[in-house]
C-alpha cells in the first residue's frame, strides 16, 4: 500500500499549509503533491478556519508568525478538535524556547526555514503514522 494512504484508510492524505510566505507555501505544497500527499495552502491561519477544510485534514504545516493569528495561536485554538489534528511547525525565527512551546502544544515537528525536503517529508510522515496508529 502506497505509504501516503496508510494512514487514512484509501485516500491519500490531505495536508494543509498555512504559511503567509507564498513562495514557501507553493514550494511545500509542490513538494507533498510530489510526494503523493493532497496539498491545499492557505495564506493565513484565518483563512484556513473559513475554509470549513479542517475536518478532512489529516495533517498541517503552520508558519510560527504570521500576521493577525500565528501558528502556535492557531494549534491552541485547534487543540478543542477531536481528533487532534498532527501539526508540524515551521520558523525562520525559531530559538530553543519557541521550539519548547510548540512542542508543549503537542506538535509533531518543529522545522527551522530554511529546512530540508527529506526533513518535512519525515516529520509529516510520521506524524500520519502516529495519528493512525493512535486512532486505531
Amino acid at each position: 500500500m502506497n505509504e501516503t494512504k496508510s494512514a487514512v484508510g484509501d485516500r491519500k492524505a490531505l495536508v494543509a499549509v498555512v504559511d503567509d510566505d507564498e513562495s514557501v507555501r507553493e514550494a511545500t505544497e509542490a513538494l507533498l503533491r510530489c510526494a503523493g500527499y493532497r496539498a491545499e495552502g492557505f495564506d493565513s491561519a484565518e483563512e484556513f478556519l473559513l475554509s470549513g477544510r479542517l475536518p478532512p485534514t489529516d495533517c498541517l504545516i503552520l508558519d510560527v508568525k504570521m500576521p493577525g493569528m500565528g501558528g502556535m495561536a492557531l494549534r491552541e485554538m485547534l487543540d478543542r478538535h477531536q481528533p487532534p489534528v498532527p501539526t508540524v511547525f515551521l520558523t525562520a525565527h525559531g530559538d530553543e524556547t519557541t521550539r519548547r512551546q510548540a512542542m508543549q502544544l503537542g506538535a509533531a515537528g518543529f522545522l527551522r526555514k530554511p529546512y530540508s525536503a527529506a526533513d518535512l517529508l519525515n516529520v509529516v510522515r510520521g506524524s500520519l503514522e502516529a495519528n493512525h496508529l493512535a486512532s486505531a
